[in-house]
């Protein structure tokens, strides 16, 4: 997969730019899902840049953890939904890309605001059963953190989901053992989130969501399970910062930008495949 590996570390790039252009934004997270959004966007989903809200006819991805706004934006942009010179604006006054991702602004791609955790799983649900009605064979896609876990209102919907047979939806899990205050052990232990998917009726799978290879496989499995009566949820390993080896699995860098000297050390590491912005 070396020209997924190419756009990955583009967006890796961006996003580090993105967060040091203001001093502000969620790098950690964010990093370490590039591979996966990257796998989604350009190999498995069935997506059209030329954006409609209502998404008929085709697969649709709901961000539940909205806080890693940077890479959703740079796959956005590097995908074709709006022009990757845009980037340049997050943050910033008037921007469209906000600090967690907004509908009022009408960016492309953006279809729920998601600054709130706990809430995307129920929105890709209903997502879901409304591509069932309308009788879409099309996929919906979640990513939500594991931290994000805490929140009770995700267990509701992980049991709705089940019960109602809602298995058009791909929900990923982000396990990177990390938040804001900590690891996840020492804020609100998690114990095995697979074990937890399993026993409420879910299909799982389990993948190392920085290799390329196993991203893009999974991912395929997964799609492979549609329509077998259970949602399916992709627990996926990962280092929160991956791929800027002073930054990897500290969750200090949850909400920090890198200054300077930083950004300069951490985009040495990282090849410049599709021209920086």
């Amino acid at each position: 997969m070396p020209e997924l590996k190419k756009i990955a570390s583009q967006i890796r790039r961006d996003i580090l730019r993105m967060v040091h252009g203001v001093n502000s934004g969620h790098p950690g997270g964010s990093l370490g899902c590039a591979d996966y959004f990257t796998a989604l966007y350009f190999n498995a989903m069935k997506h059209n840049p030329a954006f409609t809200m209502d998404g008929t006819n085709e697969d649709i991805f709901v961000l539940s953890n909205g806080h890693i706004s940077p890479v959703f934006y740079s796959t956005l942009a590097r995908s074709g939904y709006f022009d990757i010179k845009e980037l340049s604006s997050f943050r910033k006054i008037n921007s469209r890309l906000q600090g967690h991702p907004a509908t009022h602004e009408h960016l492309p791609g953006v279809r729920i605001a998601s600054g709130s955790l706990g809430q995307g799983m129920s929105v890709a649900i209903g997502a879901a059963l409304t591509k069932k009605l309308n009788k879409e064979t099309n996929i919906v896609y979640s990513l939500h953190g594991d931290g994000e876990l805490n929140e009770g209102q995700i267990w509701e919907a992980i049991m709705f989901a089940a019960h109602h047979k809602v298995d058009n939806l791909i929900a990923t899990i982000d396990w990177n053992n990390q938040q804001i205050d900590g690891p996840t052990e020492k804020v609100m232990g998690l114990g095995n989130i697979r074990q937890k998917f399993d026993a409420f009726g879910w299909s799982t799978l389990e993948m190392d969501g920085n290799d390329m290879d196993d991203v893009v496989a999974v991912l395929e499995k997964a799609k492979l399970q549609v329509g077998n009566g259970k949602p399916i949820a992709i627990m996926m390993r990962t280092i929160m910062s991956k791929g800027v080896d002073f930054m990897e699995n500290d969750h200090n860098w949850h909400g920090v930008a890198p200054n300077d000297e930083q950004l300069a050390k951490a985009l040495a590491q990282l090849p410049e495949t599709l021209g920086d912005y």
